[in-house]
């Protein structure tokens, strides 16, 4: 270097050792200079590659690129002339150094080179271009020391030695300097990008690199979160490369190549095992022959690159960790040395604050790219399981229950995004522990061994905590999905549990896993108690052995500051890989357990689309069938065999047929639901399929019928028209844009029966599947249906029409009847041919249909236009409609109300929460009822409570855990961290001794007080921890027991207005934040709080000029906290509010997935879950944004902390020894993080507390009455006589709905049979409710046996009357079970009442007999069977008084027989009501009720009310019977 510049390159007595440091003038003309070059040279490869890659479109040339060019065009100018000037010397004979002509070229071909980047950046649309930044940067920078030196230079010399280039220089700093701060602003849009059409884009997109660097692009949106709570329209939407559809589509592609090529590995394992001989094969068997794609390998092909990215980050960041302890020893040093100059203080101050920064904005890129890529994978994972849900077998589909798939797609999709972050510490831990270890060794030699063995140690002790708690976690995960389950099934079929009165059975079910899930619960926290103590304890006990051997090996070796404090520093870095492997192993190793999970999930067969032949098809016909065997699995027996079916071309088909004889299953094998053994199946022509029970999607009564066709103005009416919709819709609050609840919940069987036809009708389908939709209406709406939908003269007429049907009238009008017996055709033929051929259907019709129906049909076949319209207001109001219209409008237009209470008063706090609920006047009330009709929303959306989480909420879970529990927590944590302190002040005096030049003496001494004031610490985390962890148990105890108790006392009109998702996510969600989220997150609360508060005052008390900086820096540190949590909760709100709409569109898909093939719309439900995945990818991006602009913000904070305790220790250094300052610098090396956590924890707690709040609010909602009655219990043996009267009774649904039943008085006397028949709306159903106190009287009283009903408790009187409901509702357990939760009655009795059901042979056909598990919601039997149950239910209680709820309506003729008989001879002197649809059943009753519009109509004996020519008249002529 000397002879290129022909002077010295570096003087250390100029440089280093004197108080005017500079450098030479050969080092600033050649390194210096070429500096920025070299990195500009060395990067450019990588950036053209990349250009090349991503192109946005050019960029129109403005004037801000034209500057740019000329500032580039003239430094390249002013580096020629420099050349230039260099050569004019040689030939003057002045002779330069050969540097003056090797600094000017390279910094010109450089320059040339950046003019030519910037015009190429704009034609490949780069905004603001990094590289370029950090280029002119480095420019800059590198000029400030010429630019002092020159100066200084001249000063000295009083005269400038180089006009020339003194001029030049100048002139070349000022344009770079211009350059810099030009390339800082962005340029336009590109000019060709596709056409913005967001109405908010993600401005990350369009921000600048410095914008980009620190986050600067988040503030606004902060801003907007601090001055108002944000809402769904102000999130950003997504960039391309983060939407479902992009990212699911990749996905789908690697996995797909993966099948693929797990297909070929199998043909070709499959091609050896042939060619070997029979020992090969036999050795072959052994090998396991399958092939399994590998889900694992395709999310590395998809995600994999995006994760490279962050391992460079992360690479560097490791690197930069460990030079902050390095230079931590340069400046305990300094301090050590008086006579070292002051700058170096200053510049090593600097230097930390430099490095500080530097990897603050590395790492925070890191942690961008790496939760985005997680994101990604997320959303990748739920699409494909969507997906393929569409797709599987009905095998599948029975194997897996609807929640397990849920659970795939949030609980094991989460667990990827969770793991992701940390997978890249699988290389990262052992580089930063083997780089420590080395630094280690360089301090205090072979003594690291000893900390290091410690630390080795503790990982297996770290692994065994770790494990067993994992064990325990799938325990609790088992009993959590049990309790989950139940409850999911006890708010399925709470209404049955009120009218049997079973509440406290199934309570006792779910304290009883309840209890085992606390002590699980309670052992895993003191587990992690322990590993706490571990966490906290191992860099101290390591610090101490190392610093112990180091002494105590040998006398000479002495310790001061510089081992002391570096060593600590360097044990901190050491701390956190090796505690984070073991959690990185357990989180790995549940991770796996997803991916199988997935994996298994992803290969399971799927529907063969090939199964029903849809191209070619034998002329004439719509639908053959030949010589199909058809079952549900492939392991089950065939459930239909060869059959033989055509069905011509616009035909109406009946397919009639016992229980379970297979007309359902003949339904889905035409759909190719069902797994074909043989045959083949052909259809032409679009499906339209109505199913047995129908599906019904949460969304308006419209879509529903569109079901995703465009409007049809005409058509659509048609449909309604024809269906009987009409007059539901003028009843409904919203007419056809009323919101459907979950499941069809607000409407009754009928009307979602009539809603699955009138999307039949809509679709304008060929072919028409029709699955006994007639069964859950009315007779004569059954009629109305017949012959307006599907009979010769319906609308669906000239298309292809298969019906199963049990209705007999409606026979003779099929075009011809297929007849099922035990899965096969016994006769097929037109219905006159069947009744000649006097086979088993003739004998079957004789015996039901009444004799005049035959001639009746003929002539009767439309009812005349005006009676028409009164029928049809027909099954509009049934069993819970009117429950449900109008409270959540109600509650909506309160909150309303309390909003707009809340800001005018003065607070404007809690926005309208539902904690503060006011009854409003009844004048009030009606106003809102009318607003309700207006809206139809049944179910209010789930609001996102806004604003602060009040104080109160806070206090309720203090309450709950318990006041003094809580204070001794606090307490304990402030006795800890005095003991840190005391314990590193310790430290710091004894490292001094070394610098007072005495021998130390007393090592034991130093050593032993030290070692006690760390296990102190140690043993006060620990109690700390147990004592939250009881704490923690008694308030998860405590407020989920209030809340079960609240909601199974609610009355059954809260859950007709409330989705049960909504209730099981307190369930699910909100208790385990309770149980598992709240108490860990408040430890490491109070751990970061009060160590920040321990860092800050150790610093003041070393160097008390720092109090000066704290009130400046903590208002930074305030007012960045602030922005950050209104923001962030926010935005953790509206992402768990759109994150449930996903699981339940899917558990809805799940359920429907036959109607949606049947309809080819899988497509359109992939484009529905897609977007909802999106709308909550929109809330968790600007999440994961805020995180990384607070850390940013906090980290800057923490790294003021290290600049000014440096900066101080510098300005101090007369008055201060070595130890306080390594004491106090790397005690604020430390404060970034915990001031980080402190506001990551703060704002958690916030997020997390609001489950407290969310419990609550269900915990305090209002209670039917009491169970018990303990003053008024009835008699025993009450009724005796079962005399029913009602006095003037009136009952509406809730306050401010109008009376159901107006001033109703009728007397039953004991023993009567009374059928109650009426148009639907009637209040038929309203009746029996009030019979059993669902509903609580307006007016008036019910007395049985004179005794009035609402004086005693509810159990009491529902224990003691008989319900067979219209929906039979079982639950899973045993059949045992589903008879006698209480365990009352003995085996015989149970076998008794089964032998009378009629279920004797099917239950002793079963092997595990009463133990025979029921499915969910009885699955696993027949609708008949179902109903059997419920009648073995009524046989076992045997009371004086037996209410039949309509309950006959989906069984077919001969069951209904063995029912109505059975009622009739076992409830002999019983008091039976029964709701009648069939008028057949109740025609021998003593008497009938007939309501109409809620009042007695009728009431008299069939025979005197035919007479009469009244109501019951017309309704029996109807049904042919009159």
């Amino acid at each position: 270097m000397d002879t290129l510049c022909g002077s010295k390159f570096w003087d250390s007595n100029l440089s280093l050792h004197t108080d005017n440091p500079d450098l030479t003038p050969c080092f600033q003309n050649s390194l210096l200079a070429w500096a920025p070059c070299i990195y500009l040279w060395a990067t450019l490869p990588w950036y053209l590659l990349y250009l090349r890659r991503n192109s946005q479109g050019y960029i129109v040339l403005s004037r801000l690129c034209r500057l740019k060019t000329a500032l580039g065009v003239l430094l390249w100018c002013i580096s020629w002339a420099d050349l230039f000037y260099s050569f004019h010397g040689l030939l003057h004979g002045q002779g330069p150094a050969p540097v003056f002509f090797v600094t000017p070229l390279v910094v010109g071909v450089t320059m040339l080179l950046a003019t030519l980047l910037i015009q190429y950046e704009r034609l490949r649309g780069v905004q603001s271009s990094g590289i370029l930044i950090i280029f002119w940067f480095l420019c800059v920078v590198c000029a400030i020391i010429p630019f002092r030196s020159k100066i200084l230079a001249a000063m000295a010399e009083g005269s400038i030695s180089d006009p020339f280039r003194f001029c030049t220089f100048y002139i070349y700093f000022a344009l770079v300097l211009s350059a810099l701060i030009l390339s800082c602003f962005r340029e336009k849009p590109p000019f060709f990008s596709p056409k913005n059409v967001d109405p908010n884009p993600c401005p990350e997109g369009s921000a600048g690199f410095l914008s980009r660097l620190s986050f600067w692009w988040f503030t606004e949106l902060a801003i907007l979160g601090y001055r108002r709570p944000l809402e769904e329209k102000d999130l950003w939407s997504l960039d391309k490369d983060d939407r479902s559809h992009v990212v699911v589509h990749r996905l789908l592609k690697a996995w797909r190549q993966q099948q693929k090529q797990a297909a070929r590995r199998q043909k070709a394992a499959a091609a050896l095992g042939k060619k070997g001989t029979g020992e090969d094969v036999g050795l072959l068997r052994g090998r396991p022959q399958v092939q399994e794609p590998s889900f694992l390998r395709a999310l590395l092909v998809t995600f994999g690159p995006a994760f490279l990215i962050s391992t460079f980050f992360k690479l560097i960041q490791d690197l930069l960790n460990f030079t902050n302890p390095q230079l931590l020893s340069i400046l305990i040093r300094f301090i050590s040395n008086p006579e070292a100059p002051t700058w170096w203080g200053f510049l090593v101050a600097g230097l930390m604050f430099v490095c500080s920064v530097t990897q603050t904005l590395i790492l925070h890129q890191y942690y961008h790219c790496i939760f985005v890529t997680a994101l990604r994978l997320r959303t990748g994972i739920i699409g494909v399981i969507y997906r393929k849900a569409l797709a599987i077998t009905n095998s599948v589909k029975r194997e897996s229950t609807v929640g397990e798939m849920v659970n795939l797609m949030s609980v094991d999709a989460q667990r990827f995004m969770d793991v992701s972050p940390f997978l890249n510490l699988l290389w990262s831990a052992p580089l930063q522990v083997i780089l420590a270890i080395y630094f280690l060794w360089q301090i205090v030699g072979p003594s690291v061994l000893a900390g290091v063995a410690l630390m080795v140690l503790l990982i297996p002790l770290n692994g065994a905590v770790a494990m067993k708690m994992r064990a325990f976690q799938v325990e609790q995960m088992k009993l959590k999905d049990s309790r989950i389950k139940l409850m999911s099934e006890i708010l399925g079929g709470i209404k049955v549990l009120k009218l049997y009165a079973w509440e406290p059975s199934f309570l006792k079910q779910v304290e009883g896993i309840r209890e085992s899930e606390l002590q699980l619960l309670r052992k895993s926290a003191y587990l992690q108690a322990i590993s706490t103590f571990i966490w906290i304890c191992t860099p101290f006990l390591v610090t101490l052995v190392t610093l112990g051997v180091y002494v105590c090996v040998d006398e000479n070796n002495i310790l001061d500051a510089e081992k002391a404090f570096v060593s600590v520093s360097l044990f901190n870095i050491l701390k956190v890989p090796l505690n984070m492997l073991p959690q990185l192993i357990s989180n790995l190793t549940q991770t796996s357990v997803s991916l199988k999970r997935i994996q298994n999930f992803l290969i399971q067969d799927e529907l063969d689309p090939q199964c029903v032949e849809r191209k070619t098809i034998s002329p004439g016909c719509a639908i053959t069938i030949q010589n199909g065997t058809f079952t549900w699995a492939q392991d089950l027996p065939p459930v239909l065999h060869s059959l033989n079916i055509q069905i011509p071309k616009g035909a109406l088909v009946a397919v009639v047929g016992p229980v379970g004889c297979g007309k359902s299953s003949l339904v889905s094998a035409l759909l190719g639901e069902m797994e074909k053994l043989e045959g083949k199946v052909s259809m032409k022509g679009s499906v339209a399929y109505v199913p047995q029970q129908a599906w019904i999607q949460n969304c308006t009564l419209q879509d529903n019928v569109l079901f995703g066709q465009p409007l049809d103005p005409k058509r659509y009416q048609r449909a309604l028209e024809a269906c009987a919709l009409l007059p539901d819709l003028e009843v409904l609050p919203g007419g056809d844009q009323t919101e459907i609840g979950e499941k069809g919940i607000n409407l009754s069987g009928g009307q979602r029966q009539r809603i699955s036809l009138a999307r039949a009708v809509y679709s304008n389908s060929d072919i028409v599947l029709l699955d006994d939709p007639l069964s859950a209406v009315d007779s004569h709406v059954a009629k109305h249906i017949f012959d307006h939908v599907i009979g010769p003269e319906g609308v669906l007429a000239g298309k292809t029409r298969v019906l199963v049907t049990h209705g007999i009238s409606f026979l003779p009008q099929t075009d011809f009847i297929i007849v099922l017996a035990d899965g096969q055709v016994s006769e097929v033929g037109p219905y006159s041919a069947l009744l000649q051929r006097d086979g088993s259907f003739a004998s079957f019709l004789r015996n039901y249909a009444p004799d005049d129906e035959q001639e009746e049909l003929g002539s009767k076949t439309a009812l005349q236009g005006t009676e028409d319209d009164v029928l049809l207001i027909e099954d509009t109001l049934s069993n819970n409609t009117d429950l449900t219209d109008n409270e959540p409008v109600m509650y909506e237009v309160r909150k309303q109300f309390m909003r707009e209470m809340s800001t005018m008063s003065s607070e404007g706090e809690a926005q309208g929460r539902s904690a503060s609920r006011r009854r409003l006047d009844s004048s009030e009330k009606t106003v809102q009822v009318t607003e309700a009709k207006v809206t139809g929303a049944l179910t209010q959306e789930e609001t996102a409570a806004t604003g602060n989480v009040k104080l109160s909420v806070f206090l309720d879970y203090a309450k709950a855990v318990g006041i003094y529990t809580t204070l001794a927590i606090c307490l304990l944590y402030v006795c800890q961290n005095a003991a840190a302190i005391g314990a590193s002040v310790w430290l710091s005096e004894w490292s001094n001794e070394a610098s007072m030049e005495q021998r130390p003496n007393n090592t034991s001494l130093r050593l032993g007080v030290y070692a006690t004031l760390g296990i102190m610490q140690g043993l006060l985390v620990m109690l700390s921890a147990f004592t939250m962890a009881l704490g923690g148990m008694q308030a998860a105890r405590l407020l989920h027991h209030s809340l079960l108790h609240n909601k199974m006392h609610s009355p059954q009109s809260f859950f007709d207005t409330t989705p049960s998702g909504r209730i099981l996510n307190r369930f699910s969600k909100d208790i385990y934040v309770i149980d598992e989220v709240l108490a860990p997150t408040i430890l490491m609360l109070f751990n970061s709080l009060f160590s920040s508060l321990s860092t800050l005052v150790v610093i003041v008390v070393s160097t008390p000029l720092f109090a000066v900086v704290i009130v400046p820096l903590a208002a930074l540190y305030t007012f960045v906290q602030r922005f950050y949590v209104a923001t962030s909760r926010q935005l953790k709100r509206l992402e768990s509010i759109s994150r449930s709409p996903i699981y339940s569109h899917f558990s809805e898909t799940v359920t429907g997935t036959s109607v949606i093939r049947a309809y080819c719309r899988s497509h359109d439900f992939e484009v529905l879950s897609d977007t909802k995945v999106d709308i909550n990818q929109m809330s968790c991006y600007p999440y994961i944004a805020s995180n990384r602009w607070l850390g940013i913000r906090v980290e800057f904070v923490g790294n003021c902390v290290v600049l000014f305790a440096a900066l101080f220790a510098v300005i101090g250094r007369s008055s201060l020894n070595p130890g306080l300052v390594g004491l106090s610098v790397s005690y604020a090396l430390q404060v970034t993080m915990s001031l980080n956590w402190l506001v990551r924890m703060m704002s958690d707690l916030e997020s997390n507390i609001v489950a407290v709040e969310r419990v609550k609010e269900y915990s305090k909602t209002e209670t039917e009455a009491p169970w018990v009655v303990e003053s008024s219990r009835p008699p025993k043996g009450w009724p005796p006589h079962g005399e029913v009267e009602f006095r003037d009774y009136s009952v509406r649904y809730r306050p401010g709905l109008d009376l159901v039943l107006k001033q109703l008085n009728v007397h039953v006397h004991g023993g009567e049979k009374v059928g109650i028949v009426g148009r639907t709306g009637a209040g038929k159903s309203s009746m029996t409710l009030c019979l059993f106190r669902i509903l609580e009287a307006a007016e008036g009283e019910i007395r049985i046996d004179g005794l009035n009903v609402a004086s005693i408790g509810l159990h009491d009187l529902r224990s003691q009357l008989t319900i067979i409901p219209q929906d039979p509702i079982l639950f899973s357990g045993t059949l045992r079970l589903n008879l006698d939760p209480f365990n009352n009655y003995s085996e015989e009795d149970i076998w008794q009442a089964l032998e009378l059901s009629h279920l004797h042979t099917f239950v002793s056909s079963q092997p595990a007999g009463l133990d025979f598990q029921c499915s969910e919601g009885g699955e696993n039997l027949s609708v008949g069977q179902r109903q059997l149950v419920c009648l073995a239910r009524a046989l076992l209680r045997k009371s004086r008084i037996l209410v039949l709820d309509e309950a006959t309506a989906a069984i077919d003729l001969e069951t209904d027989d063995l029912i109505q008989a059975t009622i009739r001879t076992q409830f002999d002197n019983c008091t039976v009501l029964t709701i009648a649809h069939r008028l057949n059943t109740i025609m021998d009753y003593t008497r009938i009720l007939v309501l109409d519009k809620g009042e007695v109509a009728e009431f008299d004996s069939p025979t005197n009310l035919i007479a009469a020519r009244g109501i019951f008249y017309g309704m029996a002529k109807d049904a042919g019977l009159a």
